[in-house]
This record gives structure tokens, sequence and C-alpha cells, in this order.
């Protein structure tokens, strides 16, 4: 038994050394230099304005939304401000609104004296096509931080994409794993985060749209959420009770799911939301991003669930071997829909974060994402086979899936290519499960 823990300690440490490793690896890869972010280059850049302040024309402070140059490009503004400086203006958003900003300046015969800015704001293809959309703009400066060496990999944006897509994956892999290692399968899952998200927004959509209250928000989040883990319950019904392949119902359920999804529809978009449907993945409290939050909290509690629940035992007992676990009393049927119904939940509740965090709900969203839930729940250690698995390993496979996606996408690997490395990833997991299971390759190379 102790020779048994101590492989599974190493096979878990062995999955966060390979997250490692990539990170590493994606690192050097994608060294490059950068423009200046973070206080020091804040410092820099309000010294630099202040020391050299225009006598004539509009300094404009530029940052683009969702990143750290925004951060800095609102307290460089705020710091110039502060010592009474005037014609200083802020632009944080996208290309777009810099544009809007320069127009702006040309209606008002206005003059351009400097524009401030880093980060991601300083590749903008717009800052190098002023003098030849804005002739009137003869003699200005763009003025960014001192360039440094650092990873386009572990830049704050990068990091902060890779959760941002990560936690729907990860959230429903919570349920997807609980079913693996009942030896089941959920396929239907890409179809339910669809089908969440229109149900969330057409109950918005139809109880005010742009100017509904928060409380509907969390009505049509909350209706969602239940309708995908109905469906999960009935999918477990049929499997447990009348012993349909789990594969075969969870087919049907995608397809019907996402059918479903188009005919709510019409097979368009929802999009007429107010800004508080926004909040559940973009959000902060307590200056931590809302979906960090809820990532950890969901999986301590899935953790305790698995780890010292009477249920958590018996989900791993049913996978195991369902027929001694039947004699020794534990109620599979129930089991097996209870799993399903919470894939269904999770589901639920990935469709409802994924409508916040790009506005909108649409029938063709998530598509193959039940592929990369299971390539998670695979490449974290849980066993295909059934009976074996943890959360914490889950977790771990959906950084590793995404780590590797995100790193692809930033040294241009094209999509297809990207395909062929994600089932080559899934294979080579299965592998190393049976590997496992059966003592090692050589075992498994002789067939025993």
């Amino acid at each position: 038994m102790r020779l048994k823990t101590l492989n599974f300690g190493l096979g878990e440490y062995g999955m966060v050394l390979a997250l490692i490793g990539l990170c590493v690896l994606f690192s050097v890869l994608t060294l490059n230099q950068q423009s200046g972010e973070g206080i020091a280059a804040e410092r820099e850049l309000t010294k630099v304005v202040l020391d050299q302040f225009p006598t004539e024309g509009v300094v404009l402070v530029v940052g683009a939304e969702n990143t750290s140059s925004a951060t800095m490009a609102e307290n460089v503004y705020a710091s110039v401000v502060s010592a009474n400086r005037e014609n200083v203006r802020l632009v944080v958003g996208g290309p777009r609104d810099l544009r809007d900003a320069l127009d702006g300046l040309v209606a008002e015969s206005g003059g351009l004296a400097r524009i401030v800015t880093g980060g991601d704001a300083s590749k903008w293809l717009v800052l190098g096509q002023i003098e030849q959309n804005y002739p009137a703009f003869d003699s200005f400066e763009i003025v960014v931080p001192r360039e440094r060496l650092w990873p386009d990999f572990l830049k704050a944006s990068n990091l902060l994409a890779i959760v941002e897509r990560i936690v729907v994956i990860a959230i429903i892999a919570i349920g997807m794993t609980m079913v693996i290692i009942t030896a089941g399968i959920d396929l239907s899952v890409g179809s339910l985060i669809a089908l969440s998200a229109v149900i969330g927004a057409t109950v918005v959509k139809h109880m005010g749209g742009p100017e509904a209250a928060g409380w509907v928000v969390v009505l049509g989040f909350f209706a969602g959420t239940i309708s995908c883990g109905l469906i999960g319950m009935f999918a477990g019904g049929l499997v447990s009770r009348f012993k349909v392949a789990a594969f075969i119902v969870t087919l049907g359920i995608m397809m019907m799911a996402r059918g479903l999804a188009f005919m709510t529809t019409g097979g368009f978009s929802i999009d007429q939301v107010p800004d508080s449907f926004v909040w559940l993945a973009q959000g902060r409290l307590w200056g931590i991003p809302n979906t960090v939050i809820l990532l950890a909290l969901v999986y301590s509690i899935a953790h305790v669930f698995m780890s010292h629940t009477r249920y958590g035992r018996y989900i791993y007992a049913v996978g195991g071997n369902a027929e001694a676990a039947r004699l020794t009393g534990v109620p599979v049927g129930t089991v097996i829909v209870l799993v399903y119904t919470v894939s269904g939940l999770a589901a639920g509740l990935g469709g409802c974060l994924q409508a916040s965090l790009v506005r909108a709900a649409a029938p063709n969203m998530a598509n193959m994402y039940e592929l990369y839930v299971i390539a998670a729940v695979v490449v974290g250690g849980t066993s295909l086979s059934g009976g074996s698995g943890r959360m914490f390993g889950t977790l771990i496979g959906a950084f590793i899936i995404a780590v590797i996606q995100n790193g692809m996408n930033l040294l241009g690997i094209k999509s297809y290519a990207q395909m062929f490395t994600l089932g080559a990833v899934i294979v080579l997991a299965v592998l190393l499960d049976k590997a496992r299971q059966n003592g090692g390759f050589r075992r498994l190379l002789r067939g025993r």
C-alpha cells in the first residue's frame, strides 16, 4: 500500500513538473524585446512627461483596455494631472479609440505634441500610420518606456488570457472527471455550454435586455445552469436504468442540445444584455478576478467531496467494479445519475461563464469543447477504465492543455497543426495510463 501511494505521488509531481517544463520551454521560445511595464515604467514615463512637458499641443496617454498597459496609462495620467499639467488626455481602449481621439483633435483644430504609451498599446499599427493619416500632426513624438528582454508567454496579459481560457474547461472537467472515474463518458458538454448560454441570454433579453436588472442576469444564469443539470440527470437515468451505453446517450444529447440552442435563437447570436452580464467572468472581488475565485472555490468543494464524503468513495467504487460495489450496498444507479447531473451542472455554469466572457450567447459556441475537456481529464491522470483519478490532476491537466495551445498560438503555429498536437497529447496520455495499469511499457508491448 505504501509503494502504491508513493507511485501515485510521483505521478502527481510528474504532471506538475511537466507543466513547469512547458512554461519554461515557451518562455524561452517567446523571448522578445518588450516595452517596459509596471511601476518602474510608470515612473519613467511620468518623469519624461513632467520634465519635458510641451508648451503647445495635447499629450495623449494611451493604454490597451483589459491589459497592464491600461493600468500604467491611468497611473501616469493621474500623476501628470496631480502635478497641475493641462492639455493631457487619457485614452484607454483599442486602436479605434485612439483614432477617435485623433479625429477629435483634428475637429478641434488642436495640435498633438506627444503620445505616451507602453506595453500592448505600443504595438498598435495605428501609431505608425499617424503621420500618413493625420498630416496636420507634423511635429509630435511617441514616448515609450525602455525596452527589456522578456518572454511574450510570461506577460501579465498573456497569463491572464490563459486563465480566462482555462476556467470554462477546468470547471466542466470537474463533472467529466467524476463521469470518467465511473468508467463513463459525456460527449454532450460542449453543446450544453451553448444551450446554457442561450437560455441565460434569452431570459435576460426578454426581461429587459440592455436595461435588465442584476437579479435578472442571476435568474438567467440560474435557469441555464439548472436546465443543463436536468439534462445531465436525464442522461444519467438512461445510462443507469436502461443500461444504454454512455457514449450513445451523450452523443444523442449532444446533437439534441445543439439543435435546441439553434432553434431557440433561430441561428443568431444574442447580445442584447446589460453591463452586469459580464460581471461573472470579467469582474473582480477584493481585486482578484472572479474567475480565479470561482475556480478555486469549485475545485476545493470537488476535492472535499471526492476525498472526504461517502458518495465520493462510492464514485471510485462504481468505477473500480460496479457489480462488486452493488453487492456491498453501494447505490450504483444513484451514483451514476449523480455524476451525470454534476457534469450537466458544470457544463451549464461553464456556459454562463463563456457568455459572460464574450458578452453574448451563440448556438455555435464551445464547438469541440468536449474534446478539450476530455483531454484535460485524461492528461490529468484519470483512467478511462474508471476507478482512479483526482481533481488536482484534472486541474493540472487543464493547465497543460491551455499552456500548450497558448504557446503554439504565440509561436504562430497553424490551427490544424495544433489539432494534430492536441490529439498526439491525448494518445500519449492514454498510453501512459495503460502502461501504468499494466506495470510498464514493456508489459504493455507484450500484451500482458
